[in-house]
């Protein structure tokens, strides 16, 4: 399992509003792409720093596709860079106010403290 590539991923495709949108709309084709292409591209270096061994686990590739959060919380991936890629994926299918952020929370209200370590 790899947390950083967790974040990673979920880092990269909420700064990009058409990755956005693709995982929205067919995350399982998002999901394959980005491991394909983007795995193992270094974060702002050239290409031939890149790596060639980084790929999703495939219960971390099930939690993307799946858009499944708390598992993605529960295996580590960063709260925050779920929860601000989910709000720009599905605050819109909500009507009240903050009903995404509350769902979210919802969701996870069995977690406990300890939370799961979300160092990389």
């Amino acid at each position: 399992m790899s947390k950083y590539l967790l974040d990673k991923f979920l880092f990269t495709v909420d700064r990009d509003h058409a990755l956005t949108e693709r995982y929205r709309e067919d995350p399982a084709e998002l999901v394959a792409w980005w491991e394909a292409e983007m795995a193992n591209r270094v974060l702002n270096c050239i290409a031939a720093e890149d790596s060639t061994w980084l790929s999703f686990t495939d219960a971390e590739r099930a939690a993307l596709v799946a858009h499944d959060h708390v598992a993605l919380f529960e295996m580590g991936a960063h709260p925050f860079l779920t929860l601000t890629l989910w709000i720009a994926m599905f605050e819109r299918d909500f009507d009240e106010p903050l009903g995404m952020q509350l769902d979210y929370a919802r969701q996870l209200a069995h977690v406990t403290q300890p939370y799961p370590d979300i160092t990389t």
